[in-house]
């Protein structure tokens, strides 16, 4: 097994990115056949009722996990709440999940689509550079899904 610091977690539900501030996470390969992970984040109590709704149910949902470092990029698992407890004033959210395959030539397919968009110069260098950050889903994804 390997474990990694949590730097910052991106909850994608539909069209959104729903960032959750973090006290503190953890996540851990567990090497395994199945390719599974554990995720272990501690959030103030006001952000748990929105994981206290999927706990023990099995609905799976996309997150992005920034691990180690805040400049890395994140990594996309399809998660399961698995418990959220009550520690005080915080709350620990336990997930298990798996790694998404990691797409290759995401870069290109982003900047191809941003110059159709029309983009060019500084607003395609900034609109760029905060895309690869956020990686919302390509348009040429959603038509196939």
């Amino acid at each position: 097994m390997k474990t990694f610091k949590m730097m910052s977690m991106t909850v994608i539900q539909e069209d959104q990115n729903i960032s959750i501030p973090l006290i503190d996470g953890i996540i851990i390969n567990q090497e395994n056949s199945h390719r599974s992970w554990i995720i272990e984040m501690y959030v103030d109590k006001k952000d748990s009722t929105f994981f206290e709704k999927f706990e023990g149910t099995g609905e799976v949902m996309e997150v992005k996990i920034v691990i180690s470092y805040p400049e890395n990029e994140p990594a996309s698992f399809e998660v399961a709440v698995y418990s959220v407890k009550k520690i005080g004033d915080y709350v620990s959210v336990l997930f298990k999940g798996t790694l998404k395959r990691i797409r290759r030539k995401y870069a290109e397919q982003l900047l191809a689509e941003l110059i159709t968009e029309g983009l060019s110069g500084e607003a395609l260098v900034t609109r760029f550079e905060k895309d690869m950050r956020n990686r919302p889903q390509l348009k040429k994804d959603s038509a196939n899904v």
